[in-house]
């Protein structure tokens, strides 16, 4: 079987069991702070493991595109040295919530592998959670019994909390779990040693691929546990381990998810994947990071330094200098390999081929910088290497080690490798306590407490903020969180009007009242999707009836923003064409922004008319048409437009403005008059191929163009109010110009006699001409007048030259080859004297300057130089 047949066949196989066969999600988690990745195909289903939302359907089944870059086996420093662990998988998975339990996801396990697949029951080990006494948990002893009904006892193995225990985080459901492990290797090796010994042993040929999670417990914030009271099966194979073991393969790479990847990647570099171990793993490195990038890309997630954005910076930089460095890819290559991975997965993954033009663009665009970067940090070593051996060390601090790799994305294997070519090493203990360093600051930045939800009423969240800002209310839950010496309160309402911050959107404030106090809430948010209630103090009466009441200002001012983006959107396609698509955008009651794909810089003209397609409409008054709950399939009838990355349910909403139609879940104004007025601040380049635009509405406008006009007035006033300021401007700088330009012309006469005076004092001491003075010149002139004294001297002169810049005494001294040779040293030298004008200073051999802040002592100071050079 094909990996296209075997993800094809796991989702047929669920099917007949009843399961619902759903969409992957993004890979890329919006509107989650917990999550930046969908990192297992769980995510998608936590706010209805949460109990938050009911689930549409109870059994589901799919497979998941996820990416893991840190926690068990997954360092992103060590994908690539291994032949089974990657960044981004897919999961094949299959849930019930609150329907089948451990006994129908047992047995359909065994049956798919077995019956369907065909694995070997030889070749199969169950493990089961050996219990824990902390937690006051027994043994899982009904998955023992049913894995006992397809497996001897000597294939179901104890498994410890580490392994066997699956939770969701530091509260929140948990349960144990039993994983499938499967033993691939040669019956020589079988007979020797039996594989219940390496289970769990990471033994390459005895690896698990398929984790049967069992949700029973809710973990509270003392840790203790309580029973679910839906109990939730999660399942999650290893799609790219499946098809090896079925393809009888002893290597994730050697199967065709990999292969044609690594076929391209040889070709290009001139060398067959399976000759040398250290280009194998560079192979495997491009081969498995391509895949990351691409996806990512797709999922609206571009290479930034921020966040989600760095990593996948992270991940591409590391793939880039594996090229570099064993492959011998000094251009950029990764963006050539494309064509090869979208026939390989573009029709599992349709939105890859969509996407494609942007994703090469972006890659190019970043391997060019990256490489440039490389080069400045292969320059940057090269100088730490020289002023290592000039001191007779052979060891580089790791400070040093660690700016390369913190600044320059040097990791420190590639240090140590130019290093060791150079006979030398890094001090990797210092190098490590500059990491641990880093580690702690960021874990202090994200420390978050959190405690138990204290629960007053049973329900869910309903939210009415479409037609109402004010809205009776009641407190369904809260908990303290504890971030950054500051604690909040999160409140979760029976009903709310507050917009909760997601699909760009900032989430509303506002308050809520009782008839006995008034709470100010600062900030809502979605967690798990449910909206979060944030204030920083909790209602003395929280069993008392409230109304949730919305700040109606900044709303207003979201919604006029949110809007404005819609026409955006609909003017940028109308002047740039049908092939801009929104890649992001940040709407505050302050300003919007909009990022778009296009592939050059949007001229003057075309912002301009963009922007007066957008204030027509607003002047058109165009009322909202809102369609709610309405079947995804009518929403594309329509022709709506859906956000790449984004991932729709079955029913969606859609804003209407006349011919501007789009997927959206915003708040938004009335009708396009609300809007007021739109003005286009900027246009920039955010990555290859996506562009940026900021602008502002309304009142901000307003405010805008009575600044601009208080400018223009007081800029009238300095030039007597001419009536044309175009042509006085223009008169004024081209009479600056030809002033600097007889400034220049006399400065060049003066340092050409101030250098003609000092030659004809210059005394002789011991063979070596001294030229000392004190010159009322600035210092860029003092240095040309060194320079050329030097050069009409050829041997044995010294120059210290002193001025005063901005109030500050500097020195300048000048040396000729002859007297360098002979052991002086000018930036040594002029270190020492700066002292005497409190100072300091350096410089190179020949040449060197200090500042400092006394000028009274400037000319002892240059006494001091000739007394260091020994004249």
């Amino acid at each position: 079987m094909t990996a296209n047949e075997i993800r094809d066949s796991f989702k047929s196989f669920f099917e007949s069991k009843g399961h619902q066969i759903v969409p992957s999600a993004p890979m890329v988690v919006k509107d989650d702070p917990t999550l930046m990745f969908t990192n297992a195909g769980m995510n998608q289903f936590k706010d209805i493991i949460l109990g938050n939302h009911a689930a549409k359907y109870r059994r589901v089944a799919d497979s998941q595109k996820c990416l893991r870059v840190s926690g068990k086996h997954n360092d992103l420093e060590e994908v690539g040295h291994d032949t089974y662990h990657h960044t981004m998988f897919e999961m094949l998975g299959n849930w019930s919530f609150g329907d089948y339990f451990k006994k129908e996801a047992i047995s359909w396990a065994w049956e798919y592998l077995v019956d369907v697949l065909k694995l070997n029951p030889a070749d199969l080990y169950a493990t089961v959670f050996e219990g824990s006494a902390d937690d006051g948990i027994e043994r899982d002893n009904e998955a023992a019994s049913i894995w006992e009904q397809f497996l001897p006892k000597g294939h179901i193995i104890n498994g410890n909390k580490h392994d066997n225990f699956w939770e969701m985080g530091d509260t929140g459901p948990c349960g144990p779990c039993s994983e499938i492990h499967v033993d691939s290797r040669p019956a020589a090796e079988k007979a020797l040693t039996p594989g219940a010994q390496l289970v769990n042993k990471d033994h390459p040929q005895v690896i698990e691929i398929w984790n049967l999670v069992f949700m029973q417990y809710n973990r509270k914030a003392d840790h203790s546990l309580e029973p679910l009271p839906a109990k939730v099966i999660d399942t999650g194979m290893g799609f790219e381990r499946l098809v090896r073991t079925l393809q009888g393969k002893t290597s994730n790479y050697d199967t065709d998810v990999f292969q044609p990847l690594l076929t391209a990647i040889g070709n290009m570099a001139g060398m067959k994947y399976g000759a040398n171990e250290k280009t194998d793993i560079a192979m495997r490195v491009v081969a498995d990071h391509i895949r990351t990038i691409a996806f990512s890309i797709t999922d609206g997630q571009l290479p930034s330094n921020a966040k989600a954005g760095y990593v996948i910076r992270r991940i591409l930089r590391r793939a880039v200098r594996y090229g570099y460095t064993f492959l011998g890819f000094k251009q950029p290559f990764m963006y050539k390999l494309l064509p090869v991975l979208l026939d390989n997965m573009g029709n599992a993954y349709p939105e890859l081929l969509t996407q494609r033009t942007l994703i090469e663009k972006v890659m190019k665009e970043e391997e060019d910088a990256f490489l440039k970067t490389l080069e400045t940090g292969i320059r940057l070593l090269d100088k730490i290497i020289s002023d290592t051996k000039a001191a007779g060390k052979k060891e580089i601090s790791g400070v040093d080690g660690f700016v390369l790799y913190d600044t320059y994305g040097f990791p420190l294997d590639l240090t140590e490798l130019i290093l060791r070519e150079n006979g030398m090493a890094v001090n990797g203990q210092e190098f490590n306590s500059e990491m641990q360093k880093q580690k702690q600051r960021a874990r202090n930045a994200a420390s978050v407490e959190t405690g138990d939800w204290m629960t007053l009423d049973e329900g869910e969240t309903h939210f009415v903020g479409y037609d109402y800002t004010e809205y009776e209310t009641r407190i369904l839950r809260y908990r303290q969180i504890k971030q950054k010496n500051q604690t909040l309160y999160q409140i979760v309402l029976s009903d709310t009007p507050f917009y909760a911050e997601s699909g760009g959107q900032v989430g509303d404030s506002g308050v809520l009242c009782s008839e006995f106090e008034t709470i100010e809430i600062v900030d809502t948010k979605k967690e798990n999707n449910l909206p979060i209630h944030i204030a920083k103090t909790l209602p003395t009466h929280l069993d008392a009836p409230m109304m949730a009441c919305v700040d109606t200002e900044k709303r207003d001012a979201c919604a006029a923003n949110h809007s404005c983006t819609h026409l955006l959107d609909e003017a940028l396609r109308q002047v740039l064409g049908t092939h801009v698509e929104q890649k992001g955008s940040l709407v505050t009651p302050d300003s919007l922004r909009f990022d778009f794909s296009h592939f050059q810089k949007v001229t003057d003209e075309q912002l301009r008319e963009v922007e007066h397609l957008v204030n027509a409409k607003i002047r058109q008054n165009i009322p909202l048409t809102e369609y709610r709950d309405l079947p995804i399939e009518k929403a594309k009838e329509l022709g709506a437009i859906a956000l790449f990355g984004e991932k729709y349910g079955d029913e969606v909403r859609v804003v209407q403005f006349g011919s501007s139609i789009e997927f959206c879940g915003g708040t938004h104004v009335s009708a396009t008059g609300k809007i007021g007025m739109v003005r286009i601040l900027s246009e920039s380049s955010v990555a290859a191929g996506v562009r940026r635009i900021e602008a502002i509405t309304g009142a901000k406008v307003e405010q805008m163009l009575d600044t601009m006009e208080d400018t223009m007035r007081t800029l009238r006033g300095l030039f007597n109010n001419v009536p044309d300021l175009n042509v006085a401007i223009r008169k004024s700088i081209e009479e600056n110009a030809s002033l600097r330009k007889q400034v220049e012309d006399f400065m060049k006469d003066k340092v050409v006699a101030c250098k003609n005076e000092l030659q004809g004092k210059a005394t002789e001491v011991n063979g070596v001409k001294v030229i000392k003075s004190i010159l009322p010149l600035p210092a860029d002139a003092v240095k040309d007048i060194a320079f050329q004294l030097r050069a009409e001297a050829m041997t044995n002169l010294l120059v210290v030259l002193g001025t005063m810049q901005f109030d500050k005494p500097m020195l300048t001294v000048m040396l000729t080859d002859d007297l360098v040779k002979r052991g002086l040293h000018a930036g040594k030298m002029v270190r020492e004297a700066a002292k005497l004008i409190q100072g300091g200073g350096g410089g190179q051999p020949h040449f060197a300057t200090a500042g400092g802040k006394n000028a009274a002592n400037l000319k002892e100071a240059i006494e001091k130089v000739v007394e260091l050079a020994g004249l």
